[in-house]
């Protein structure tokens, strides 16, 4: 099984330790491959810069697809391009958001998202609702901590998520608590036992990322894939400027 992850930003210097954790997660006699953008934003913080990633992400798993891959994840809690992505692919497009969210709805009645920063709330509020669990979610809450900066000092992270996850759980009823980006790969474990410590043992934490790379691995096995009747192929036209496509 090769699955490919599609991170929907340009890499500036080295790989990001989030970014490890899939090949490490991944299970035996599974590959994972990491692809950044050509073209795009350093990061996603807003739907401005969400559109800017989609096009070359389209171009990436395209590539995926030719190049053998059996599933495509977007490495990102927005689910940048994923309907579009699934338009132009066979192969399995999976949405770290999408999956992450009704994972929690399965583990506990209401869920919390604690992402990096204020300005992601309303994005993620919209995700929630355009999956259908507007219902089930309980809060959105930041730590206020820009995504380059999570990627540099990650071990710092740990006691605002701690904090803001323990507010979710107490002041806004959450039952299971979803982290807002997938930067924060590998840092579920030290806030749930975090969470263990303050009294709280029985609040999941899930790791989107991750989430995702274990759902890929189970679409792929039971060979299902996107139903190209909700996903149709885009019909055939003129397009100018945006080659591999």
């Amino acid at each position: 099984m090769r699955i490919t992850v599609i991170a929907p930003v340009i890499l500036q210097g080295p790989r990001p330790p989030s970014v490890l954790a899939f090949a490490a997660a991944a299970r035996p006699g599974c590959q994972v491959e990491v692809v950044f953008l050509d073209r795009g934003p350093a990061s996603i913080e807003s739907e401005f810069e969400e559109a800017l990633a989609v096009p070359d992400t389209i171009v990436k798993a395209l590539a995926a697809e030719a190049g053998g891959s059996d599933a495509v994840i977007l490495d990102c809690m927005l689910d940048p391009g994923l309907e579009a992505v699934r338009e132009k692919v066979a192969i399995p497009v999976i949405g770290p958001g999408q999956t992450s969210m009704h994972l929690a709805a399965m583990l506990g009645d209401r869920f919390s998202i604690v992402t990096v920063l204020k300005s992601l709330v309303p994005l993620l509020r919209r995700r929630a609702r355009d999956y259908g669990l507007s219902a089930r979610l309980a809060s959105v809450r930041a730590i206020d901590v820009p995504v380059l900066d999570l990627e540099r000092n990650r071990d710092a992270s740990v006691h605002p998520l701690l904090e803001q996850a323990i507010l979710a759980i107490e002041h806004d009823e959450a039952d299971v608590i979803v982290f807002g980006c997938t930067g924060m790969a590998g840092l579920a474990e030290a806030v749930h036992n975090g969470l263990v410590h303050r009294g709280y043992p029985d609040a999941p934490v899930i790791d989107p990322g991750l989430a995702a790379l274990k759902h890929a691995e189970a679409v792929v096995d039971l060979r299902l894939t996107h139903s190209k009747r909700t996903y149709p192929l885009p019909p055939r036209k003129a397009l100018v400027g945006y080659p591999g496509m």
